[in-house]
């Protein structure tokens, strides 16, 4: 989305100046005017300064463990009786990471102008997502911003304990199967071509398979490499092409959960995001229906966006929420549409909720120590299997030599 850097005035004439991110100059500035703000001037933000900040974004990206902290240190700050404007004012300050730094001190600006909090974070949406927006819209409207603040930075602090469990337990099988994949190369560009050069002066028809098949891929990947790189470049690139369309997302959406080992993994992730997400927007006071189409907003997952989209359909209709979700045990297990239905039933939602999120954590926790038992043993029997192949490729052949002497 566009950024305009814009010049202000502020209800009691004080100079106010920052970004905003909109689809177009008036789109701006219709929402500078939401904020109260009297405008001076608005400009588009220079190519080459917006392709820079995308640029950095990238190494300076807000991330889950940042957003905890920030929440965390502002509810404690809210909690004891500081102005919310000071509040931010002392995040500003503390805050290392330069494009939160940056947000927040154009949010204080905008806060001190007379601009809700809500509609400030609004205003970054590529740093505060809608589900925080409305959570902490929910916390002005009920005078409880300092406990939404506290709820929020929980729940962040359990995604992001989450998502680092989930990168560290992949980080081995990561580094084993790159090193597999670098020292296959090396052995195949530099080690096999001066091994098999001796098998040259052979009859080709008395060479063993696997001597045939080391000097066909080796010739092959001295001689057309930039082949390889090519095709497998454009099947990367086509297969980032597809799942960005609507098609490909469903089909990617839907296979995650279908993939041998990692299937279950992915998801109950899906689930308890979803079932986290909805027990917070919950306690934040807003309703089902809008509840679930924040839920659908955060999931990241298109086949899940389905169902969540004809559950939505279905409660404006007046049908349980569990009624959608039974219909696809693939996504679903069927103790999570039994269990909402008894928390619809008895009116404790949120507390199923929590507990279908405490379970399906655990869960999470064993399929990631199940799965790192699991891939040791196969990632050594790929090594010792493609070990194999080259020992036997080389030594056969001299084992048939010296057996002619």
């Amino acid at each position: 989305m566009p950024v305009f850097d814009y010049k202000a005035k502020a209800s009691d004439n004080r100079p106010v100046q920052g970004i905003v991110e909109a689809k177009n100059k008036d789109a701006a500035g219709d929402i500078l005017l939401e904020r109260g703000l009297v405008i001076i001037s608005i400009k588009p933000r220079a190519s080459s300064d917006f392709f820079a900040e995308r640029v950095m974004s990238i190494f300076n990206k807000v991330s889950k463990k940042d957003l905890a902290i920030m929440l965390r240190q502002l509810s404690i700050l809210i909690s004891s009786a500081i102005p919310l404007v000071q509040a931010i004012k002392m995040l500003v300050e503390q805050t290392q990471k330069r494009i939160l730094k940056e947000a927040l001190l154009n949010m204080s600006n905008d806060v001190e102008a007379g601009t809700k909090f809500s509609d400030a974070l609004a205003g970054y949406p590529r740093i505060f997502k809608p589900f925080f927006v409305n959570m902490i819209k929910s916390g002005e409207t009920t005078g409880k911003l300092d406990d939404i603040l506290t709820y929020l930075a929980d729940q962040q602090e359990k995604d992001y304990e989450l998502e680092s469990r989930i990168k560290g337990a992949m980080l081995y099988p990561a580094f084993i199967v790159t090193a597999l994949v670098g020292v296959g190369i090396f052995v195949m560009v530099y080690v096999m071509p001066r091994m098999l050069e001796m098998f040259k002066e052979f009859d080709p028809s008395k060479l063993p398979v696997a001597t045939k098949i080391l000097i066909t891929v080796t010739a092959f990947s001295q001689n057309y490499w930039y082949i390889v790189i090519l095709v497998l470049a454009a099947i990367i690139g086509s297969w980032m092409w597809y799942i960005r369309t609507p098609g490909g997302r469903f089909f990617w959406g839907s296979a995650q959960v279908r993939i041998p080992a990692f299937g279950s993994l992915f998801r109950n992730i899906y689930i308890v995001r979803m079932s986290r997400t909805f027990a917070t927007v919950l306690v934040g006071g807003l309703t089902v229906t809008e509840g679930l189409a924040i839920v659908r907003d955060v999931v990241g997952n298109a086949a899940y966006q389905a169902v969540l989209t004809d559950t939505i359909k279905g409660v404006e209709d007046g049908n349980p929420i569990a009624n959608t979700m039974k219909h696809h045990p693939n996504l679903f297990p069927s103790m999570v549409p039994q269990m909402l239905s008894v928390g619809e039933e008895t009116g404790r939602l949120e507390d199923v909720l929590d507990k279908i999120t405490d379970f399906y954590t655990r869960e999470i926790n064993v399929t990631i120590s199940n799965i790192l038992v699991i891939i040791e043993p196969v990632i050594i029997v790929l090594l010792g299997v493609g070990v194999m192949i080259m020992v036997a490729g080389v030594l056969l052949p001299m084992y048939q030599l010296a057996s002619q002497f």
